[in-house]
């Protein structure tokens, strides 16, 4: 455990959070996880142990919204606040729509920490987005990395195949595919993995490749004891009920009182999102079905935030819309309230008290529950539950003894066991006092955060022996990329044939001179090789791995030392890349012969050319001609690459300046052909060595371009010297 204060970054990426009134319920994206990650940001800023949390987020500057989303730091308390990081533009999105662009939002957080000058202590990502992530800055930053799933994509996809849709539609609607494969690394590469129960491991997790290399541990969430406080003490002390609690309460009884003629029944409450999965027909058959039940009881079912039905999600407008249809179908008006809104701040916490008042019951018919925060936050008012069997209620009933467990898909068995408690005033008492005192004990948030405290204190023990071990046997005393790279300010990049190697005895003194600087200068390498063919010829010369690899002529980014891929990269490269029409573009002309396979690559394709006139242009005729949008580089007299018309061996090293924050001025880069010349006469400082080919003479006029009169490595220590960088 680290000696001072601690700086935690919780990462949920989706939905819209905020600090004051959330929305809880407005859409499918903004429900239990919000207020889950809100609250565990609060408690654990408590500890004196603790010295900052960060809440990450999505920036989202969007009318639709409103400008709360828009800060980009919101306090919610001394020590926490929220912080809200820009990617895939400015408009809000589902969170399934969000992959794509996660890379950006991996680069944008990595230039708000070095802005910040504090690399966090401890990295936990929420649901596969935050996972994925905060898995990535961790490894970045070489910090603890902790995940909660809140629910996972294989559980998720058996659903909704059970539901009828096929792996087409899913994938299409909810990138499933993506998710799963993001899911199974999270579970091979966190340090700690935290459930709500038990049956998240062995039901969701337990469906994964890799469930076995993940470390799990149970700490049920906590719910705000001042907030959900028993319905008795509001009787018992008259001060507890403010203007504002009062106010709400003629409001919600209102509202409520417009749909029931006999407003005095105890009713039976439902507060979920509108989503297929919640199962509101299920409890609206359930009640519309049994007369006896219609005659004992009202029902009340708040389903998120609606305003026009015919504008909303497809998912959400089909529910609200069966939802309507099966009040018609039982002829439920009179005693069955479908409120349009509430506010989850004021009103939730006393409609679980008006509910318990008139001694009604909370039910959760949810077809899947992964944990089930409304129960708590009912049995904590004192308000008996009925509760699905699948999940986090199975664990609640059995913590708290307060209420029924049932199978959703059963109408009759929801039916009775509503009867069952309304009818007996003792179970009624009896479930209503254990939820309360099972709450207090099992789920409170200082519990959770003492637990969780413990829960990291342990993968710090196993971070730091992990690291020693690596540092002793693979790594020396580098350190992770993303320290290594924001904590430098000068970087050389260099071609390696014919530029860092030709002559033994200057290479040994540029890497001399390489190490005496590293806490100065990082270095690396920029090719046409592809990767396998740059380690061969850095193993064959000697040379270490550097803190950057580009490869495959500025298609492939990798980092050191343990060559860790910058994803982040090849998603930006990808756009109108087209291999197979190129190469059909390309097929006629029988001056072009394919490189071996080692040459081609995802985003490269590679041939032999000769060296005749005309034959470039009509290279590039023929893609002229097909519309085709790519990059063509001919170097050495004999070699064709075509690229992305993003990629290039400059335009990458251009992203490395821009995602590490290097000063171009600060930043060299060596060549010696042709295939070196967009990252010669870029932004960086340029340097061509003596032995350079003829094709570079054009550079001669090029302000900052420096031709050193040394060939080879020589060469780069003559440029270093020039630009003052060592």
């Amino acid at each position: 455990m680290k000696q001072k204060g601690l700086y935690l970054q919780l990462f949920s990426i989706h939905g819209l959070i905020r600090g004051e009134n959330p929305e809880l319920g407005r859409d499918a994206d903004t429900g239990g996880q919000v207020k889950y990650v809100l609250e565990l940001a609060r408690t654990l800023a408590m500890r004196e142990d603790v010295e900052r949390v960060d809440l990450v987020t999505r920036l989202i500057i969007d009318d639709e919204v409103g400008p709360d989303y828009a800060q980009l730091i919101e306090p919610i308390s001394d020590k926490a606040r929220i912080v809200r990081i820009g990617c895939g533009g400015h408009e809000y999105m589902r969170k399934e729509l969000l992959w794509p662009h996660l890379e950006e939002f991996v680069d944008n957080c990595m230039r708000y920490i070095q802005a910040k000058n504090r690399f966090p202590d401890l990295i936990h990502g929420h649901y596969a987005d935050g996972g994925y992530v905060a898995m990535e800055l961790a490894a970045a930053f070489d910090v603890p990395f902790v995940f909660t799933g809140h629910s996972m994509g294989r559980n998720k996809l058996a659903k909704l195949l059970a539901d009828g849709m096929t792996e087409e539609e899913i994938n299409s609607h909810y990138h499933m595919d993506t998710r799963i494969q993001v899911e199974e690394e999270i579970i091979k590469r966190s340090g700690q993995i935290v459930t709500s129960t038990q049956q998240e491991i062995d039901k969701q997790y337990g469906l994964y490749n890799n469930v076995d290399l993940g470390n799990y541990m149970v700490i049920p969430p906590g719910i705000d004891m001042e907030t959900f406080y028993p319905y008795y003490d509001a009787k018992l002390d008259a001060d507890l009920l403010s203007e504002e609690v009062k106010q709400t309460r003629v409001t919600l009884l209102h509202e409520l009182h417009r749909f029931w003629a006999h407003p005095e029944k105890p009713f039976i409450l439902v507060l979920c999102r509108p989503d297929h999965r919640k199962n509101i027909r299920g409890i609206i058959e359930a009640y519309g079905l049994d007369k006896e039940l219609r005659a004992l009881a009202n029902l009340a079912v708040f389903a998120g935030i609606r305003s026009n039905i015919a504008v909303m999600e497809e998912n959400e407008q089909a529910v609200l819309t069966d939802m309507l249809l099966q009040m018609d179908r039982y002829d439920l008006y009179g005693k069955m309230a479908i409120p349009k809104k509430h506010d989850f701040a004021t009103e939730v916490p006393e409609l679980y008290r008006l509910c318990a008042d008139n001694r009604g019951v909370f039910v959760n018919p949810a077809l899947v529950e992964p944990f089930g925060l409304t129960l708590i936050e009912a049995s904590a008012c004192g308000l008996p539950i009925v509760a699905t069997n699948d999940g986090g209620p199975v664990d609640i009933i059995a913590n708290c003894k307060n209420g029924i467990l049932v199978d959703p898909t059963q109408s009759v068995e929801i039916a009775q066991a509503i009867k069952n408690i309304i009818v007996d005033p003792a179970k009624w008492e009896s479930f209503s006092n254990n939820g309360i005192n099972g709450v207090l004990s099992h789920y409170s948030w200082q519990s959770h955060c003492d637990t969780a405290m413990n829960q990291y204190s342990q993968v710090f023990a196993a971070l730091d022996v992990g690291v020693e071990e690596e540092l002793a046997t693979t790594r020396g005393k580098r350190p992770s990329y993303g320290r290594r790279l924001l904590g430098v300010e000068r970087l050389l990049i260099s071609d390696i044939d014919n530029t860092l190697i030709g002559h033994d005895q200057s290479l040994e003194e540029l890497l001399d001179l390489l190490a005496q600087k590293e806490h100065e200068l990082a270095w690396g390498v920029a090719t046409g090789r592809s990767l396998g063919l740059t380690m061969d010829a850095m193993t064959e010369h000697h040379i270490p791995i550097p803190d950057i690899l580009i490869c495959s002529v500025g298609t492939e980014i990798y980092y050191g030392p343990d060559l860790r891929f910058d994803k982040g990269w090849q998603r930006h490269i990808f756009k109108d890349w087209e291999p197979e029409h190129i190469k059909m573009a390309l097929w006629d002309l029988e001056f072009l012969h394919f490189q071996e396979a080692e040459g081609q690559r995802n985003f490269k394709i590679s041939y032999y050319m000769e060296d005749e006139y005309d034959n470039l242009a009509q290279v590039y005729l023929a893609l002229e001609e097909a519309e085709l949008h790519c990059r063509v580089i001919y170097s050495h007299s004999q070699f064709l690459d075509i690229l992305p018309y993003r990629a290039s061996k400059g335009k990458a090293i251009d992203y490395i300046i821009n995602k590490f924050s290097f000063p171009p001025r600060h930043v060299m880069v060596a060549g010696d052909s042709g295939n070196d010349e967009d990252m010669l006469s870029g932004q960086a400082r340029g340097l061509v060595v003596g032995n350079y080919a003829e094709e570079l003479e054009k550079l001669q006029k090029e302000p900052r371009v420096f031709f050193s009169a040394d060939n080879y490595a020589a060469g780069i220590i003559d440029g270093l010297n020039h630009y003052g960088l060592v």
